[in-house]
């Protein structure tokens, strides 16, 4: 399993009251990833017939970023579905080389004629366990 990776910086719209970035940025940021993750390895007859959702999140704050720090996000799937679902794994790491926030989420698969839950195909997930 080959981890996806891309970098985000934090602007002024990302910062709370503490003066770092706010935790409902980091699910927003969780989501983008995971979104960019399938659009970049799916097949794109697999993005016309499928819709991800989120069905739990578990996050782990581990250090602040401010305004205008860089962090690197990998995110990897590494077991198989079990069923309609599947958890991926998300790790924010600073240019220090210090993990700012882990997480695991679980997301689900929607047929998308018909907004049902469907087991993952074989051929849906193959590409994210390579």
């Amino acid at each position: 399993m080959t981890p996806y990776i891309s970098t985000i910086t934090a602007g002024p719209e990302d910062i709370d009251i503490l003066g770092h970035v706010n935790n409902a940025v980091w699910v927003k940021w969780i989501q983008d990833v995971a979104v960019a993750h399938w659009h970049a390895i799916a097949a794109p007859e697999h993005h016309a017939a499928y819709i991800w959702v989120i069905t739990r999140h578990e996050i782990d704050y581990r250090g602040s970023v401010v305004e205008g720090e860089t962090v690197t996000a990998e995110t990897w799937v590494s077991e198989p579905p079990k069923g309609a679902r599947f958890n991926r794994y998300m790790k924010f790491t600073g240019a220090d080389g210090k993990v700012r926030v882990e997480a695991k989420t679980t997301w689900a698969i929607l047929d998308r004629a018909t907004g049902r839950l469907v087991r993952v195909p074989d051929e849906v997930a193959a590409p994210f366990l390579a």
